[in-house]
């Protein structure tokens, strides 16, 4: 069945600059069919866990956490770039290939103890995810997973992740 997904995924060549393959989930997530699928395929992991949350990274995140928190009767979380967040946030700042971004999370969205999964559309190079790590931490979660559609195996993005578990429904 993932390969079928893997069939609903675009690549666009050099974005978001020469020399990158994107991987474009917009369609998958517009096929109704691949879309379902998918959101089974991760939620059906995860049944019977008693996941409280789940951690949305922006932007494309959000969709992925949003739907698989439906499906798990869980809460979402969202993890955004600095000054989207209304509230007092924890702040994790991390290296680009050129420079450094930060992400940030309210600091009363997670309780100590509560179980989550951390979601995204794609893992590569782990900086991003690895931030989101840390700011769960802060909280005092327990991270059952990191979840992600795509994994691009060659760019080592698990190395950033330690000691969690990753778990990606299709490998690049």
């Amino acid at each position: 069945m993932p390969e079928k997904l893997k069939k609903s995924i675009r690549d666009v060549p050099n974005f978001p600059k020469k020399g990158i393959l994107f991987k474009d989930i917009t369609t998958l997530c517009k096929d109704k069919v691949s879309f379902q699928r998918m959101v089974d395929l991760l939620g059906h992991r995860y049944v019977g866990k008693k996941i409280d949350l789940i951690v949305g990274i922006e932007a494309r995140g959000f969709v992925v956490g949003a739907a698989l928190a439906y499906k798990l009767g869980a809460g979402v979380v969202l993890v955004r770039k600095p000054g989207k967040l209304p509230h007092k946030t924890h702040k994790e700042s991390y290296k680009l290939e050129y420079g450094t971004d930060t992400v940030e999370i309210h600091k009363d969205s997670i309780k100590k103890g509560q179980r989550v999964i951390i979601a995204d559309d794609l893992l590569a190079t782990g900086g991003t995810a690895g931030a989101v790590v840390k700011l769960v931490k802060k909280t005092g979660a327990k991270i059952v997973e990191c979840a992600f559609i795509v994994e691009l195996d060659d760019l080592n993005g698990r190395k950033k992740l330690k000691n969690e578990k990753v778990f990606s429904l299709l490998h690049y």
